[in-house]
Order: structure tokens, then sequence, then C-alpha cells
């Protein structure tokens, strides 16, 4: 197991091998496996590429995301240009289903609200947003609509569990209630913890991930 000053190191050098993130401007703290990210980036879209630049080393056993966007005058754009933006993002993403998503933009913050069957369209309607120029945040507030047998969806998620081979489903339980599932348990990294909500939130009608998932 690594210790603190070991993964500090580890994850300066992923952050400074990532073209994607300014590594310069990334404070890096560790403390009993728990990584701190501060400091400031020029866009959102840097913001979510040193989280994922984190989750990619081997060892954290949790990460606390306090990055601050400050964006240069160069990228600044009105709430209207990003609601616009975001709408034909949205309108040309083919995972997002037409007319099921609501854009909102307050100081760059852009909100998405509406309804999906599926989790990875909703993270697709997020996704295709973070890029844009302009945005400092994003909050994915779209709802899922609500399957009715539970028992089935544990059983869904098992399955799938069992399918993927880099992950010992039987370090997992899974619990359901209503459209809620839980799932606790021990992995051995961040990589595969999120693996494993991941899988959760991929079945249809998962509203939401309990996650009591121990990392170490």
């Amino acid at each position: 197991m690594k210790d603190d000053s070991q993964l500090q190191s580890d994850i300066q050098a992923e952050l400074a091998w990532d073209p994607g993130v300014n590594a310069d401007r990334v404070v890096v703290g560790v403390r009993d496996g728990v990584v701190t990210l501060s400091g400031v980036v020029d866009t959102c879209l840097q913001k979510r590429a040193a989280e994922l630049a984190v989750r990619r080393v081997s060892g954290p056993r949790g990460l606390a995301l306090e990055l601050q966007v400050q964006l240069p005058p160069e990228l600044r754009r009105s709430d209207t240009e990003i609601a616009q933006a975001a709408l034909h993002a949205l309108d040309w993403h083919s995972h997002v289903p037409e007319d099921s998503v609501d854009v909102r933009v307050e100081d760059g913050w852009v909100t998405l609200t509406g309804e999906v069957d599926w989790s990875y369209q909703s993270a697709s309607a997020e996704q295709c947003v973070h890029p844009l120029m302009g945005v400092r945040g994003v909050t994915n507030a779209i709802r899922l609509r609500r399957r009715a047998d539970p028992e089935q969806l544990r059983d869904e998620i098992a399955a799938a569990f069992a399918r993927r081979a880099q992950r010992d489903a039987s370090h997992i339980a899974i619990e359901v209630e209503g459209s809620v599932v839980t799932l606790t348990g021990r992995v051995t990294s961040l990589a595969e913890h999120d693996a494993a909500i991941g899988t959760a939130f991929a079945a249809k009608g998962v509203t939401r991930v309990v996650d009591r998932l121990q990392v170490g």
C-alpha cells in the first residue's frame, strides 16, 4: 500500500502527464489516502480532466475536489450564448432523446433538468455540456424514470458484475429498494470503485446509487 508521500508524487506525475491539465496550477494534498485537489483552472473541462487523472492512479481512498474555475476573458460568454450552445449540443447528441432535457444557465453555471430512461443518457447530456466555452460548472438534475421490479433489477446488476472480469462480484453486496441501489463491500482501487458504481447506474430504471463501498 502506498504512503501519502508516494501517492502524492504519483498523482502529480499523472497530472503533469495529461495534456488536458495545467498541473502547475493544481495543488495536490494527501492525508490518510484521501486526495484533495485545490487551485485554479481555466475551464470546467480542465477540472474534470484533473479529477479523472486522480482516478486513474492506484491507491487513493477518496477524493475531495476543491478546484475553482476562473474563466479568462477570451473564454467568457453570456448565459444566453451558453444556453443556446448547450441546447444545440444536446440536439446533436445521438444518446440524448429529443426534447428530453431542459437547460438553465446562471453566471456560467449550467443546470440540466428533464427525464430519461437510462443513466447513460443523463451522463451523455452532462458530458456534452462540460466542454462548451464559458461553462463554469454543470449540475445534472435529470431524473430517471422508475422501474417497477426491484428484484429483477438486482439480478441484472449482479449478472453484469459477474460478466466483468476486472471485479470480484463476491465482494460487493447489492440491495435494491424501489429504484435506489445500495452497494456495500470492499474494492481495491478508485477505478474499481467507479466501475462498480457505473455498472449499477447503467441498469435501466436506477435513479440513485448509494455508495457504501470501501476502497483499500
